[in-house]
């Protein structure tokens, strides 16, 4: 069923749910405490591979038990009752992993405590005591422990002990209290909040950051502890929403940025967030809407084989999951289908759908904290990346291809190749020095962003830098770290409107004979067209997708690299560069990302004054700084 066809129902929303359910609990433990997918072993190991299964598909049970008010779910209340009992049992063949034994099972502990309190009535309250006093115990780790790092994972602790307090376990109104307060520290302007004190914008902004504390605040006893915050938290949920929204494409699909994009459509989750806030500024048919298309952009493109949701972004792709990631980590997109806890007769199902930004047509928007300049052109959302790299302000390491290239999009995937984490190519401008070293933009100092006389701008300066790397390293989103070397500072400023941007550097302070390089966007399918390399600038097409950049007013030399394997999107990609020596001022040039075969934008630069002409014949004015 493609995406363009009638909105789901409430009961197709039920049947893609009971699909994935019916999947996953093919592959439970005999006790059914454990579901462990098929699939190679994640990096901690088999036995949270199958604590991960259970917990992650229990958000999901829970929002079909919940939405349902318990009737004609039996099957699912049997199901995961028995493996509740099982995974807290310490004799159990297939009990759950303790919250002292390995961290990760704090993440899994408040999948079930959340899900606990949703079903209450028809799973808690039918536990015998035995079991009870087990979940208790086995939870109960969380009260006093401050090894959580401090990142979303504040709520981990946080929706644990809410949990406990309701049912008369252990907990600790410091932990309360401290948690509330870190993640206050978090919030930005327009409603966005940091994953952590880094610049670390992505998805967990909606998935976790502002879906835990609607759902935390319908939780037993919670609005004792929330106070006045509810209405604070909705309010910074609605801002946020009203950018979020502008970042799905037309086809569904979210933005391929920041780490953890097996969890696919858990970017969904906010916007059911916003139902269940009755957030004011995007109507609930919207949300739906946004939701829906999210969830169908991934099950219309092989997400799920075999009843199994895979490990990767369409289809399997194990290397776009972090290493530690298992068979039953991509389960946490459950949190997408979180409105199905809406019954039947909430007005959410009968709202009429409205179409998203991009599905209306071209717009541009400035969103202030991850210092995006985003533009819409043929469906496809880009932004233009000035403030985000998932690292310390002023602290010199690699970039993240997660995280600092200089632009993303719903359409196109950063590489993820070995190489594509030492060596920034596609969305860059990197100075090449002699030995061929490339360098880095991460931390770089977020100038603004704005939109003026119809085209976004962004405008940021970094230290560019190579790295010498250390030879052990952790991976969980950051770029790689190194000894650093500073060969000048770049300072970029990006002009986008519909499927055209024009990219203009400035090279100061330069160390040694220097080249500067720009790279375009990534293309990736099974095949790929090239025009062949020329001076005037360089192109590539796969998938419908066409990909150019070429210099203004200049000759350079232009090419196009070819990288296997280092995409989602497909086998191979294709990377339209160009490179030349540094020069002296501003150098302008022309990137377009596009379905058909676009004309050329103009752009002419007199000291401080950029006058561009877009293809449709409007004229932007822009003062470099």
């Amino acid at each position: 069923m493609a995406s363009e066809t009638a909105s789901w129902t409430r009961a197709d929303w039920a049947a893609f749910a009971d699909r994935l359910l019916e999947g996953a609990m093919a592959h439970a433990s005999t006790g059914r405490g454990r579901i462990t997918p098929p699939g190679a072993e994640g990096g901690y190991g088999h036995d949270i591979d199958g604590l991960e299964g259970f917990a992650r598909t229990f958000l999901l049970a829970g929002f079909r038990i919940a939405g349902e008010r318990g009737e004609g779910v039996d099957h699912l209340i049997d199901f995961y009752s028995e493996g509740i009992r099982s995974g807290v049992d310490p004799e159990a063949p297939d009990r759950w992993v303790r919250l002292e034994e390995h961290g990760q099972a704090k993440v899994e502990a408040a999948s079930l405590a959340l899900i606990l309190d949703m079903t209450r009535p028809w799973i808690w309250d039918r536990l015998d005591e035995t079991t009870q006093a087990r979940v208790i115990d086995y939870l109960s780790p969380a009260v006093g422990d401050d090894t959580y790092p401090r990142t979303n994972w504040l709520w981990f602790r946080l929706v644990v002990q809410t949990f406990l307090r309701s049912v008369g376990g252990p907990w600790s109104p410091e932990d309360v209290e401290a948690d509330l307060a870190l993640h206050d520290s978090f919030g930005r302007e327009g409603g966005w909040m940091s994953d952590g004190d880094e610049r670390s914008y992505d998805h967990y902004v909606g998935w976790a950051l502002h879906l835990y504390p609607v759902l935390w605040a319908r939780m037993t006893g919670a609005a004792e502890l929330a106070g006045d915050r509810v209405v604070r938290d909705a309010a910074a949920l609605d801002r946020f929403l009203q950018d979020a929204i502008h970042l799905v494409g037309a086809d569904g699909s979210p933005l391929l940025e920041g780490r953890s994009l097996i969890y696919r459509f858990a970017a969904a989750a906010p916007f059911w967030a916003g139902v269940f806030a009755e957030v004011p500024s995007v109507s609930a048919g919207a949300l739906r809407h946004a939701a829906e298309k999210i969830v169908r952009h991934f099950d219309e493109r092989g997400a799920i084989v075999d009843g199994v949701l895979t490990m990767g972004w369409h289809d399997e792709w194990r290397q776009l999951a972090q290493a530690y990631s298992g068979p039953g980590s991509p389960y946490w997109a459950s949190k997408g289908l979180l409105g199905l806890a809406l019954p039947a007769d909430h007005p959410v199902w009968a709202a009429p759908a409205e179409p998203l930004p991009a599905e209306r047509g071209d717009f541009v928007r400035a969103i202030a904290a991850p210092g995006w300049a985003v533009s819409a052109g043929d469906g496809i959302v880009r932004v233009a990346n000035h403030g985000t790299d998932h690292a310390y302000e002023g602290v010199l390491i690699a970039d993240s291809p997660l995280y600092a290239r200089m632009a993303y999009s719903t359409a196109t995937s950063p590489l993820l190749d070995e190489r594509g984490w030492r060596e920034p190519l596609e969305q860059s401008i990197a100075l090449v020095d002699a030995a061929g070293r490339a360098t880095h933009r991460a931390a770089m100092e977020l100038i603004g962003t704005r939109v003026e006389e119809g085209a976004a701008i962004g405008v940021s300066t970094w230290r560019a830098h190579t790295i010498a790397f250390d030879d052990s390293q952790v991976r969980h989103g950051s770029g790689l770290a190194g000894d650093a070397e500073v060969l000048g500072r770049v300072t970029a400023v990006t002009v986008s409107r519909g499927t055209h941007e024009i990219r203009l550097a400035r090279v100061d302070d330069a160390a040694g004979e220097l080249r500067i390089r720009w790279g375009g966007w990534p293309v990736a399918g099974a095949e790929i067209e090239t025009p062949g390399s020329e001076t005037v600038g360089s192109g590539a097409r796969a998938a419908g997708l066409t990909s150019r950049i070429r210099p203004i007013g200049r000759a350079a030399d232009a090419s196009v690299v070819r990288r296997d394997g280092a995409s989602p999107l497909g086998s191979a990609t294709a990377v339209p560069v160009i490179e030349e020596p540094l020069g002296a001022g501003w150098l302008a040039t022309e990137l377009v990302l596009a379905t058909g075969t676009p004309a050329e934008a103009s752009c002419s630069i007199d000291h401080d004054a950029v006058v561009i002409t877009w293809p449709d014949g409007h004229t932007t004015h822009v003062t470099l700084p």
